[in-house]
């Protein structure tokens, strides 16, 4: 074998130099010895065929190890192979592990066996392929070894039934912990801990010469491997997940250094003549189960049945391979760490970046090939055109866009910078504004980023949400990689303040930021359990918070937008689990200082109607909540004071909050008059009162934000396509804490719906006529208003 793998070597190097290979392959002697001799070289098989592609939509997902797609990605990879278009994953390791393929719990595991280990676990990912493509986990693929970009093999597997999906097996070593020092992994090549890495060649592949790889080849095999495929949209996961509190890295490093490895090879590929404009879309690991659940039972349950596919579950030699038939270590918990529940995506949620103009003229934005894409609407009667792609590369998936005083639009996003050395790796926030009213827009402004550097927090920052005040300066938010609210503003005469801190802990998800009719500025960010906010007192005034808005878990996605009868904001969310549709309704100024802490439990009360006036200190009844302060239930308050807060006054009403604790707490009261109000977290500036619309979904149920444009809602689909309804926005007051679980949807139900037959890319957007979606083709779909059906908000 080690004989095989110098003449391989020495063929390699030959080759390399014919086709002008740029790098050095590199030898490694103990690579054929580091594996049992079980190992079994199958005989030479048929020449490779050409890859057969469909027109419209080709996907492309690069994942680190065999199964992530399947935790991580799925539904959207069975969504995908149930269009008829092509899709093709590409496992940058062997995922060999220890070689020991055996539940955790075998009181007599067989011996370690890491080329038999990486065979059985590519038998589970092309049974549960398969089944997911055909209904039948035996359905026959074509294996064959294929030379790559980088100078080495990969093994190339396509599904005979349906030849437009494939496999792609590149067998580089992996790490073997999660978040240990092992330099001979993708971590320590990208960081140039070692000069090459290793192939670990499974047992049964075709692929007969080991290899190794530099880090320029690795982007080249997988440049070339986008060359071969095509695609149109690219399923990546998430190269920056952050650490956890103890500085570790919160996602496996492999998931972590092979996501930054498809993003050098997709800027490598951008570069390439001829190609089709592709989208990417970034994926969560771990950390997603430890987050509320996206999927409904009927979906979770599917995605169970594929892991359990290929964990080889029920032990049926359906396979025929002595190395087994699936991933035996899955078995044990095939749903992980709450993964088969749940999928996350990390960029690309934003509902604002289509923008309306004067006239009816219109304006949207995505990202394509790494770049601006504009498509620009002449007329409220007149056809989209576009994408013109504009500015430099870099950009990551998801911006947004707001419109200045003067009429001109500033699209906002995120920008990833590879640098020429691992240390300059970095993200920042990226600003580009038009030239003139309706015109072309300009170059690509950095603001910079409020992490210190990419070491401390893998860069970890959200996408901007971003408001305009009316003289014309921009703030700009995001969430940064400690998980707080950070802002920076543009100043009048040009220029920018620094980041700033703006409080608020246990963030996910990006901030969303909105405007009402009176010019009030409102954030809101998410939380694994509610929803946190930061607003104004009035149009110009300092933005205050975060505030407890007590609303219960949502999925982590939001959108925000200005009641469109004038009277506050309108929240959208999504429910776990059903991700069925919610609107919460901020009315008036909802703000109420100093009250009491009810422990995140806040009852219903209506928004505050207090009048503006001069600051004074009141008290009142202690409440019976889970933390000490004032009552807040269904009570009235009076507050009377003179100028500086020296006055003093009283409130009255019983608490509602349950609990044990009691106390009292003493806050500032703004104005006089009188109203309801729940109380406020110790430590917060204050509460928003939502009033909770239940949004009829059922059937459509999905995950993702929703899109709002005048009369049309736009979301995600449990089948991953869009639907689209028309509402009438006529909430009545509610508790906002969530009812009993509602019946799972019966697959195909959606009275009121209107289900699209595409794919969605990212989100969908609103403006005052209609929808705007992406496709996974890079096109763009419009849902005029007075199209869909309707469906009435109670």
């Amino acid at each position: 074998m080690a004989g095989r793998a110098r003449r391989g070597l020495v063929a390699g190097l030959a080759s390399a130099l014919l086709l002008g290979v740029l790098g050095t392959l590199v030898a490694v002697p103990d690579a054929a010895a580091d594996r049992r001799g079980t190992r079994a070289v199958p005989p030479a098989g048929p020449a490779v065929q050409p890859v057969r592609t469909t027109a419209g939509e080709r996907v492309v997902q690069i994942v680190a190890h065999p199964d992530d797609d399947l935790f991580f990605m799925n539904p959207d990879t069975a969504q995908s192979l149930a269009t008829g278009r092509s899709l093709t994953s590409v496992y940058l390791t062997a995922g060999e592990a220890d070689g020991v393929n055996a539940r955790r719990d075998d009181p007599d595991p067989p011996a370690p066996d890491k080329a038999a280990y990486a065979e059985a676990r590519q038998n589970g990912i092309r049974a549960a392929y398969a089944e997911m493509a055909t209904g039948d986990r035996t359905s026959p693929w074509s294996r064959s070894a294929v030379r790559t970009a980088g100078g080495g093999t990969a093994e190339l597997d396509t599904l005979r039934a349906k030849p437009w999906i494939s496999l792609v097996w590149v067998q580089l070593r992996e790490a073997g912990s999660i978040n240990g020092d092992r330099p001979h992994s993708l971590h320590g090549l990208w960081d140039g801990q070692v000069d090459s890495l290793a192939s670990r060649l499974s047992s049964g592949t075709p692929v007969r010469e080991d290899f190794a790889y530099t880090k320029r080849q690795v982007v080249d095999t997988v440049a070339g491997l986008l060359e071969r495929f095509r695609p149109t949209h690219v399923r990546i996961q998430d190269p920056t997940p952050g650490r956890t509190a103890k500085g570790a890295y919160s996602d496996h490093q492999d998931h972590l250094y092979g996501a930054r490895f498809a993003q050098a090879a997709l800027a490598r590929y951008a570069a390439v003549p001829g190609h089709p404009a592709f989208g990417v879309q970034t994926y969560l690991g771990y950390a997603t189960g430890r987050l509320p659940r996206t999927l409904g039972p009927a979906d979770a349950a599917a995605k169970l049945r594929t892991l359990k596919t290929y964990a080889w579950t029920d032990g049926a030699d359906h396979c025929g391979a002595p190395a087994g038939c699936g991933d035996l270590k899955v078995a044990a918990r095939p749903a992980g760490h709450g993964w088969a529940q749940t999928v996350r995506h990390t960029r690309g949620e934003s509902t604002t970046w289509a923008q309306p103009g004067p006239d009816g003229t219109a304006w949207a934005f995505s990202v394509l090939d790494g770049r601006l894409a504009v498509w620009h609407r002449a007329g409220p009667a007149a056809g989209w055109t576009g994408p013109r792609l504009t500015g430099g590369g870099g950009i990551d998936a998801g911006v947004t866009s707001v419109r200045l005083p003067d009429g001109r639009i500033a699209v906002l996003g995120t920008r990833t910078t590879l640098g020429t050395r691992a240390a300059g790796y970095r993200r920042d926030v990226v600003l580009s504004v038009q030239r003139a009213r309706g015109g072309d827009f300009g170059p690509w402004t950095s603001l910079g980023t409020p992490e210190r550097d990419d070491e401390s927090g893998t860069s970890a920052i959200s996408a901007p949400a971003a408001v305009v005040d009316p003289t014309g300066g921009l703030r700009v938010f995001v969430r940064d990689s400690a998980h707080r609210l950070t802002g920076r503003t543009g100043l009048p005469g040009g220029g920018w303040e620094p980041w700033t801190p703006l409080g608020g802990t246990g963030l996910r998800g990006d901030p969303v930021a909105v405007t009402d009719a009176s010019g009030r500025h409102t954030v809101l960010v998410p939380t694994p359990s509610s929803v946190l906010a930061w607003t104004q007192s009035g149009p110009g005034g300092p933005l205050t918070g975060p505030m407890r808005t007590g609303l219960p878990a949502t999925t982590l996605a939001l959108n925000a937008t200005a009641d469109t009868r004038g009277v506050g904001i309108r929240l959208w969310y999504r429910v776990p689990v059903t991700g069925e549709l919610r609107a919460a309704h901020f009315g008036g100024d909802p703000r109420v200082p100093g009250t009491g802490d009810r422990g995140g439990a806040v009852a219903t009360g209506a928004a505050d109607t207090r009048r503006a006036g001069t600051a004074g200190k009141a008290t009142g009844v202690p409440d019976t909540g889970a933390a000490t302060g004032t009552a807040a239930g269904a009570g009235t308050g009076t507050a009377a004071g003179t100028g500086g807060g020296t006055g003093t006054g009283t409130g009255t009403g019983p608490g509602t909050g349950p609990g044990t604790g009691t106390g009292t707490a003493t806050g500032t009261a703004t104005g006089t008059g009188t109203g309801t109000a729940p109380g406020t977290a110790a430590g917060a500036v204050g509460t928003l009162v939502p009033v909770v619309s239940f949004v009829a979904s059922t059937g459509v149920a999905g995950f993702g934000p929703v899109g709002s444009g005048g009369d049309l809602l736009g979301v995600r689909s449990r089948t991953g396509v869009l639907a689209t309804t028309r509402t009438e926005t006529l909430p009545r007051p509610a508790t906002v804490t969530e009812p009993a679980a509602e019946p799972e949807p019966e697959p195909g139900a959606g009275a009121g719906w209107t289900v699209g037959g595409f794919l969605l890319s990212g989100a969908p957007a609103g403006l005052p006529d209609g929808i705007a979606a992406m496709g996974l083709d890079g096109t763009l779909h419009w849902t005029p208003s007075g199209g869909p059906r309707t469906a009435v908000l109670p």
